[in-house]
């Protein structure tokens, strides 16, 4: 396994000792939490996800649409994709909005097919 030498504080060493055994997964949970946070774009999709867990009706999931705060988002990165080409950072995010428009499809459809059946059931 690769070594790196890090300079940390005084205090945060003597918190460290405690989960020395820890420590690799715990820097992985917090680079996974710097990944999440660091695209200021992504707090529309934390929203929508909150909505999705929610377990809203199907009406709720047709009638869903993004908030003005991430559609605003998307048209930045649509508009610099136009005009010039999306730098590393701007590719990230933009696949990552492609990855929540699938799954957002993914539950449109079965709403969608949940209303269809409960027509006919009736």
């Amino acid at each position: 396994m690769p070594q790196i030498t890090l300079n940390i504080p005084d205090e945060l060493i003597s918190r460290l000792d405690y989960f020395e055994k820890e420590l690799p997964q715990n820097l992985e949970l917090g680079m996974r939490e710097l990944n999440a946070s660091s695209t200021a774009g992504l707090k529309g999709i934390a929203n929508l996800l909150e909505f999705l867990v929610s377990l809203p009706s199907p009406e709720e999931i047709l009638a869903l649409r993004p908030s003005e705060n991430l559609q605003n988002q998307i048209n930045i990165l649509l508009e610099k994709n136009r005009s010039s080409e999306l730098m590393n950072e701007d590719k990230k995010q933009w696949e990552q909005y492609q990855y929540l428009e699938h799954l957002v499809r993914i539950a449109k459809a079965q709403a969608y097919l949940k209303l269809k059946q409960k027509k006919y059931q009736i």
